[in-house]
């Protein structure tokens, strides 16, 4: 075995065992850091074999800060992604900043990995995006949920989105009952130059202090045939909230086969 073989080899053992320790405290949220070292591990593993197990992908195409991954949770029904630079949560300013990497649009593009009861991937309005506030997160590492939403969720929004107002923020009814949004429509198809984490930011700036107490959502939706988005702000101590508004209140395990041909 040559020096560089060894080499090799210690490496998948420091990553393997790396792994066994963060899936194995992951799913019951025991490390709020195990996140960052699966992500440490994808990112590892990418550079030394140019695989991103166990992670679905690794794109390190703009550089180790910009970079992120899309990995599916053990025990879990969703997709997250996550970045590759150290970034807490949704409080951290970094993602305020003009330099921040478009996070949103790359988990919209990790849809991909989504698969329906058919085989396919879900439709534009059955696919919502998610970031828990630190009040409800279980991982000190951003991370954006990818699912499809619950069937109460989906029928909610697409009943509110054509009376939501574009480009301006306001009130949407009972999207999970017991809980309060706020939103605004965007009328296009993806999500490039669009910044949730700055428009939602600003809409509650003058609700909420800290960010840290935000949960932000985006969701596709159909309005007259056009695929569009809503993005959805909540905060912890919302008027009317029961609880804080988590996740798994909006996507589920299940999603739906196409009812139409895929564009």
């Amino acid at each position: 075995m040559t020096r560089g073989t060894k080499i090799v080899w210690i490496l998948w053992i420091v990553v393997g065992l790396t792994l066994m320790t963060a899936f194995a405290t992951f799913p019951a949220g025991l490390d709020r850091l195990a996140l960052r070292q699966v992500v440490r591990a994808c990112v590892a593993d990418f550079k030394l074999t140019g695989a991103p197990f166990p992670c679905l992908n690794v794109d390190l195409s703009a550089g180790e800060e910009r970079g992120h991954i899309v990995l599916r949770p053990p025990l879990r029904h969703d997709l997250i992604l996550a970045p590759t630079r150290r970034i807490v949560g949704i409080e951290d300013s970094f993602l305020q900043s003009p330099e921040a990497p478009n996070y949103f649009d790359a988990a919209w593009g990790a849809r991909s990995f989504l698969e329906g009861a058919d085989g396919q991937t879900p439709e534009h309005d059955a696919v919502a995006l998610v970031v828990n506030s630190a009040v409800v997160r279980d991982q000190d590492q951003l991370h954006i949920h990818v699912g499809c939403l619950l069937p109460s969720a989906r029928r909610a929004l697409a009943a509110a989105a054509p009376t939501v107002p574009i480009g301006e923020w306001a009130p949407i009814g009972a999207v999970v009952p017991h809980q309060m949004f706020w939103g605004t429509r965007i009328q296009r198809a993806d999500l490039s130059d669009v910044e949730p984490f700055r428009l939602a930011a600003e809409a509650l700036a003058d609700k909420v202090r800290e960010r840290r107490v935000l949960t932000i959502m985006m969701a596709g939706v159909r309005v007259e045939g056009d695929d569009e988005f809503l993005i959805l702000a909540s905060y912890a101590g919302a008027p009317g909230a029961w609880r804080p508004v988590r996740a798994e209140d909006l996507v589920g395990p299940n999603c739906p086969a196409r009812t139409r041909l895929a564009g």
